[in-house]
């Protein structure tokens, strides 16, 4: 386990960062930008729970932060430095789980008839949010993997996440009996 013993170093002062196995890059670095759009992500959800959702999602949320600490250590070091250090990584059994619960939701939820705007409940609200951060992490791993080789279930994951925290939305609405807000074609 990591340990800090200072938080502030100096050494990003000129903009630039270091990656987990000590390289130096911008901090407008895409790698970087990556893993920082993946902990605004992480910290989005954190203020969802903070706010209070149901049972089943305080439940399922807080290991989903976790897999999301794994995936920014998967894109915060190099392919190379990933065998050096055996860092935790994003798996397959991490999307097939994200899979079961959007199936298991789905099932309770019913499924979509119209397209629903953000919103409803508070905590329905913060996981929309946490829904387009993820999409953005997404879009920025997508440039990434042009340009560098990730690890081969970063995508996958976040894409089946988004769909998940849009599920995870529906769910906290059903489960405070909010009605959802569909989007109104002729307003």
């Amino acid at each position: 386990m990591p340990r800090l013993t200072k938080i502030y170093t100096r050494k990003g002062d000129g903009g630039d960062t270091a990656l987990g196995g000590g390289q130096r890059v911008p901090k407008d670095a895409l790698r970087v930008e990556a893993y920082g759009t993946v902990d605004e992500l992480n910290s989005v959800i954190g203020v969802a729970l903070a706010g209070g959702l149901c049972a089943r999602l305080a439940a399922v949320l807080p290991a989903i932060q976790n897999e999301l600490f794994h995936l920014g250590s998967d894109l915060c070091f190099i392919e190379e430095d990933k065998i050096k250090y055996a860092l935790p990584q994003i798996e397959e059994r991490h999307i097939q789980r994200l899979e079961a619960l959007i199936d298991e939701m789905t099932a309770i939820v019913g499924p979509l008839e119209n397209f629903i705007l953000p919103g409803g409940s508070l905590g329905s609200a913060h996981l929309h949010v946490a829904r387009t951060v993820c999409r953005r992490a997404e879009r920025i791993v997508t440039a990434l993997v042009r340009q560098e080789t990730i690890g081969g279930h970063v995508l996958a994951y976040l894409n089946r996440l988004s769909d998940a925290l849009f599920v995870m939305a529906r769910y906290e609405n059903h489960s405070r009996g909010v009605a959802e807000p569909l989007w109104d074609t002729l307003a």
